[in-house]
């Protein structure tokens, strides 16, 4: 099945390098010059993924995704931004951007990326055999099958990457994994970001799970090594 990519950007000349290039590495392209319309295009012709311009006149793109996100929508979103700081990345990151990846770039790496993202939406490789069966830690449940967290019963949304890292987790408990182990995990071993990402996307997954952020009882931080995931949230991990 033919790859299809919704690229959403005002500027023009960006927009049609990008689609001549992805189009002659096979992939179907189609194009907005601003994001207002977004929803509407999506529930017409329905990407596998969306490049999405931060900084755009109207609907700039972090409002875009946090309306996207907001209605239950968890299609892949790769940011683009010419900014320079990373605050708006980590914004990005915190509404639910599976990446993002700073202007210039290189199309052959917004390729990369882009098969990445898919690569993990489709299989996300573990440390450890994979569970198949609905996991249950404290008050959730984690349906493998349908790619759903409960608490109590009532659904909570995941966007695709904090499903993906909560799934690396839950086949890995009581194992510390570090910062770059984890982007292993998540974006293969050619990934090349910092693991400052892995951080923000804790932080996210204890904003869900915690009932204090600050004193996390599942997803624990192992000093100067990286995160354990503690399935029952009453005792402390080894090195903590």
């Amino acid at each position: 099945m033919t790859t299809q990519i919704l690229v959403v950007d005002d500027d023009a000349e960006l927009r049609d390098l990008l689609r001549d290039y992805l189009v002659r590495q096979g992939i179907e392209v189609s194009v907005l010059h601003d994001a207002g319309g977004l929803e509407r295009r999506i529930e017409r012709e329905r990407p596998d993924l969306i490049v999405l311009d931060l900084m755009m006149p109207g609907v700039d793109g972090l409002t875009a995704l946090k309306q996207l996100r907001a209605s239950g929508d968890d299609i892949p979103v790769i940011m683009l931004t010419a900014r320079a700081d990373d605050v708006d990345r980590i914004v990005g990151l915190e509404l639910g951007a599976d990446d993002y990846l700073g202007k210039p770039f290189n199309p052959r790496e917004l390729l990369a990326r882009v098969q990445a993202v898919l690569r993990r939406r489709r299989t996300i490789p573990s440390a450890a055999p994979e569970q198949r069966e609905p996991f249950s830690f404290g008050r959730f449940r984690l349906d493998f099958q349908s790619r759903t967290l409960q608490q109590d019963d009532k659904p909570i949304t995941l966007s695709g990457s904090e499903f993906a890292l909560l799934k690396i987790f839950v086949n890995n408990p009581m194992r510390t994994l570090t910062r770059e182990r984890l982007l292993e995990l998540l974006h293969g071993p050619e990934y090349d970001g910092t693991d400052r990402g892995i951080d923000v996307q804790v932080w996210r997954l204890r904003r869900i799970l915690e009932t204090d952020p600050s004193a996390p009882r599942f997803i624990q931080t192992v000093r100067g090594r990286g995160y354990v995931f503690v399935p029952d949230g009453e005792q402390n991990a080894p090195g903590i």
